[in-house]
């Protein structure tokens, strides 16, 4: 096999997904809306998206369903003709998707028909986020006894830096959750966490290349493909919603293939958007709270968070928002490569 081969097949992998999964588009959103299953506004969020209430979600499925069959698929193909399975290892972050969406599937139904639908929330902050933890400290252990990964890797150094499990298991668990409440903070505006989110992946099956890791590569660009398809029917004026079935999952999924290059510290560079939305929620309540406290008056530093919200506010359109953040990605993911290559 020549070494361009496992590239070519890598890379082609995002356009074979993307042809298995937008035919379907049409005929699942219609199924959503035939069960009702549509997005509430929250009430605490713009009032120019009170027109999107009743918009198909839960799209995170047209992204996890066909990367589910198409990894097994090759699995499968591989281990009938008596070659190798694709990386065992890759049943790991497969399973963080499978298990992030369950998660986000009630989420969103929580969010729809449950007690607190009327203003758009789901289920409990508490409960979700100690499933999150749950597991993500699974993931976390997983690679670190079974696969044997417990590595982080810097810029301009060769070889990678062992830790110790003890130490790993807690950081890593915390990449994956960071990583999935930080995507679904992104997820608020026409196209904006999967335009993200593609960059993301994109950038980590270049650094896989790099690492000719080609499995996990493989693994990173179907979803990119599978990310385009859902575009095709997210993008402004959205027709469906990625939901946390899809945000939550695709944010913990990523935390995971980080952490499988070792280069998970370049996550704060390649995943700068779903970063700096994050930060701002943070500063933002910090700012409130502390202002009230001990000068008893609310001072806030952004219009709204998350911060496409503030952007929106200050008179950027949705589009402008969505195109901007993502050049911001497309740049970053660029320098991130750069970083991992030296």
């Amino acid at each position: 096999m020549s070494d361009t081969l496992p590239i070519f097949f890598s890379i082609s992998l995002a356009s074979i997904t993307f042809v298995i999964t937008v035919i379907w588009g049409s005929p699942f959103i219609r199924v959503l809306r035939r069960w009702k299953i549509g997005k509430r506004i929250r009430v605490d969020g713009p009032q120019t998206h009170y027109y999107k209430t009743g918009t198909p979600t839960m799209g995170g499925l047209m992204v996890s369903v066909p990367v589910l069959i198409v990894t097994l698929v090759l699995n499968f193909v591989r281990l009938t003709r008596g070659g190798e399975v694709q990386g065992l290892s890759i049943l790991l972050p497969l399973g963080v998707l499978v298990a992030y969406g369950l998660l986000g599937i009630w989420d969103d139904w929580e969010g729809i028909h449950g007690r607190r639908a009327k203003t758009g929330e789901g289920m409990l902050g508490r409960y979700k986020f100690m499933f999150q933890w749950i597991i993500a400290l699974i993931a976390a252990v997983v690679l670190s006894y079974v696969f044997d990964i417990h590595s982080i890797a810097l810029p301009g150094y060769l070889n990678k830096f062992e830790l110790n499990p003890l130490v790993y298991i807690p950081i890593a668990a915390f990449v994956i959750v960071s990583c999935s409440n930080a995507m679904n903070m992104t997820d608020g505006l026409d196209g904006l966490a999967g335009l993200v989110s593609v960059t993301c992946f994109a950038t980590y099956g270049m650094i896989a290349i790099l690492q000719q890791q080609w499995f996990l590569s493989q693994f990173n660009f179907t979803i990119v493909g599978a990310l385009f398809a859902f575009l095709w029917y997210n993008v402004h004026p959205a027709s469906l919603f990625m939901g946390d079935t899809g945000s939550g999952a695709l944010g913990g999924v990523l935390g995971v293939v980080a952490l499988m290059t070792g280069q998970w510290l370049l996550l704060i560079v390649i995943a700068i958007v779903p970063f700096a939305e994050t930060l701002s929620v943070m500063i933002q309540v910090a700012s409130a709270k502390l202002s009230r406290r001990y000068l008893g008056v609310d001072l806030r530093p952004f219009k709204m968070s998350p911060l496409h919200h503030h952007f929106e506010l200050i008179g950027w359109s949705e589009t402008q928002v969505a195109q901007r953040f993502w050049l911001v990605s497309i740049m970053a993911g660029l320098f991130g490569i750069a970083l991992a290559s030296l």
